[in-house]
């Protein structure tokens, strides 16, 4: 999506059309295309890339910014790992690159803060007649996307949980108790902010929405350096949203419901 944006603002730059920039880096008009609209993901080759946006008068620190994304979707540890499913991967991109993550939760503890335990619960719930190794495997997943929050530069997460994400019981008691423990620790962190939108807030700017996050990284001097995405999280698939409209919409509710949140300090004297 980063790489398909990065390569048209390139060539609507240097005003050439797909078939110029074809026929100068040596693909067809289809490769060209595929390439901007972000089509096969999964087959975006670094030459390829580098063909198209030197063709387009790419500077190097341009150039470097979009092999790098290419390289992370081709090395990630998710791209081999089992339990990761197709529609997950890119996200797993975009937070690796991204300088902030926003996420607004209205039925379970987002992932990046989910105990071992809370997560084994959720899966066996949601895979029932799974095997167990295979429960394990996704559970394991789930814990090593976790790691982004240890990385420098850190990643900020930003998280408004709605009242109904803790009032849930999930597993048990006790893997509810540990699992509201571990969200006032990693609340505590610099780049870890938690907000909870207490049933007495009332109608919220959600609405009847669910589970959402937006991962942006801003770069002035470099715009391609930039990202923005919407992820929305649906049953057994994902969509992902990259146009400014449909970004900037998303982001203004965001800021709507940290309003309406008790604020972090409160937040965490009101869980239960």
């Amino acid at each position: 999506m980063q790489i398909a944006r990065g390569l048209k603002a390139l060539r609507t730059r240097a005003e050439l059309t797909q078939s110029e920039v074809a026929k100068r880096a040596g693909v067809s008009v289809g490769t060209v295309n595929r390439y901007e609209t972000w089509q096969d993901r999964a087959k975006l080759r670094i030459p390829t890339v580098r063909a198209l946006a030197d063709t387009c008068g790419a500077s190097p620190q341009e150039l470097e910014a979009l092999v790098r994304l290419v390289r992370n979707q081709e090395n990630g540890w998710w791209m081999d790992h089992p339990a990761v499913p197709e529609v997950m991967d890119p996200l797993m991109s975009f937070e690796d690159v991204a300088g902030y993550e926003h996420v607004f939760a209205n039925a379970l503890v987002p992932g990046l803060l989910q105990t071992p335990r809370y997560a084994l619960a959720l899966h066996e719930a949601q895979n029932v007649r799974t095997e167990a190794d295979v429960i394990a495997s996704k559970v394991d997943a789930r814990l090593k996307r976790q790691a982004i929050l240890e990385r420098s530069p850190a990643l900020h997460l930003w998280v408004v949980l709605d009242d109904a994400v803790l009032r849930r019981c999930v597993g048990s008691t006790d893997v509810m108790a540990e699992q509201i423990d571990h969200l006032q620790s990693m609340a505590q962190r610099p780049n870890v902010d938690v907000q909870v939108l207490q049933f007495t807030a009332g109608a919220h700017a959600a609405g009847s929405g669910g589970h959402f996050l937006i991962l942006g990284r801003d770069d002035e001097g470099d715009p391609l350096n930039s990202m923005n995405v919407v992820y929305l999280e649906l049953h057994k698939r994902g969509l992902y949203l990259d146009a400014p409209a449909d970004v900037q919409s998303y982001k203004l509710m965001f800021d709507y419901l940290r309003s309406q949140a008790a604020d972090t300090s409160a937040s965490l004297r009101a869980v239960p």
